[in-house]
């Protein structure tokens, strides 16, 4: 036997899973820049692309002292808190999976999406310094928090048909509830309902960068301490007893994501209301690609979830001009399909 050769071939297939990965990163880079085109150029008034990218990298667009208004003010804008929003809901989803070893794993699913709901409503709704739009992060948060908490406790209480099915039914359960408390402050407070409503519905629709500014620092922190700690997740997939052998400690990794996926996914909520399935479509697709590592899917959940969620709004936005159809509306279209899908193939690997 050749040392050598045999040395040759496992540092060529060492590079494979590295090339693929590579490979998969690119794509979603040009996915992100494909959308962010997009999103500028089409609208109301037509834009070509060329001008707009050359207005974005700040080179002699041609355009008119109108038209640069329209995209620094209008257009990017939105496009940008799509690109933040979808990337938070599809890496945390990602991060839920990962951390629950569970398909299902999804911010709508397990209820944080409607614990975070009322949180945010109940801010709304409010008087005084807790109605101010700094506070609807936090009281989504808040409501996000004790969500997660209750899905979890009453999943690993219930056991019924596999812990894939159990978290997703206390999730369900989880959600109804909150979503009920959340329905009861509505009525009682009339005068906030239209603007209550249009938030349910999901929407990205944005007056400036006010909003971008309100999401930008949660998204950061959130992406952050997920993406530093998927390297920790892969070593949860090998079991507690394991992870514990190679010197990581389970409680505090699953600890650290779900409180980082968390803020992520209620801050999202908080300025875009409850927009469903991108944290189980996303992720889906990419370990689809690229398998199961967290180290690998994480990265990739980022960038092809702020690419999906901006076109998506693009599309929303466009394919009922001049109305627009609530981008909550289009995802749920895409999902509940897929959703079935990845149920039926968790069911079976249940049984």
């Amino acid at each position: 036997m050749n040392p050598t050769g045999t040395a040759a071939g496992r540092s060529e297939q060492a590079t494979g899973p590295q090339r693929l990965a590579g490979r998969w990163l690119g794509a979603g880079l040009v996915a992100v820049a494909v959308a962010v085109v997009a999103g500028v150029m089409i609208g109301p008034v037509r834009l070509g692309p060329g001008p707009v990218i050359r207005e974005l990298v700040q080179l002699r667009s041609g355009l008119s002292d109108t038209e640069s208004t329209i995209v620094w003010q209008f257009r990017l804008p939105r496009v940008v808190l799509g690109l933040m929003v979808g990337a938070v809901l599809a890496t945390g989803g990602g991060a839920y999976q990962a951390t629950f070893r569970n398909p299902l794993a999804d911010p709508y699913l397990l209820g944080v999406a409607g614990g975070a709901g009322f949180g945010a409503t109940l801010v709304l709704v409010s008087d005084g310094a807790w109605s101010s739009p700094a506070m609807v992060p936090l009281g989504a948060f808040a409501g996000a928090i004790v969500a997660m908490a209750l899905t979890y406790l009453l999943g690993r209480a219930a056991n019924y048909g596999g812990a894939t099915v159990s978290l997703v039914l206390a999730g369900v359960a989880v959600s109804a509830f909150f979503t009920a408390m959340q329905t009861y402050l509505q009525q009682r407070n009339q005068d906030d309902i239209r603007r209550v409503y249009s938030w349910i519905l999901g929407r990205l629709s944005t007056s400036g960068w006010h909003d971008v500014a309100l999401l930008a620092p949660y998204a950061v922190v959130s992406l952050a301490v997920l993406l530093a700690y998927r390297r920790r997740l892969d070593v949860l997939a090998v079991g507690d007893e394991e992870a514990l052998s190679l010197g990581a400690d389970p409680r505090r990794i699953r600890l650290v994501v779900v409180l980082a996926a968390t803020l992520g996914t209620a801050a999202a909520v908080a300025v875009s209301g409850l927009i469903v399935f991108v944290g189980i479509i996303v992720p889906h697709l990419v370990r689809m690609m690229v398998g199961a590592s967290a180290r690998i899917v994480l990265p990739l959940s980022l960038l092809f979830g702020a690419a999906f969620l901006a076109l998506t709004d693009l599309v929303a936005r466009t394919i009922l001009a001049p109305a627009e159809l609530p981008i909550g509306v289009v995802t749920a279209f895409l999902g509940a399909p897929f959703f079935v899908l990845v149920l039926r193939s968790s069911h079976q690997r249940d049984r």
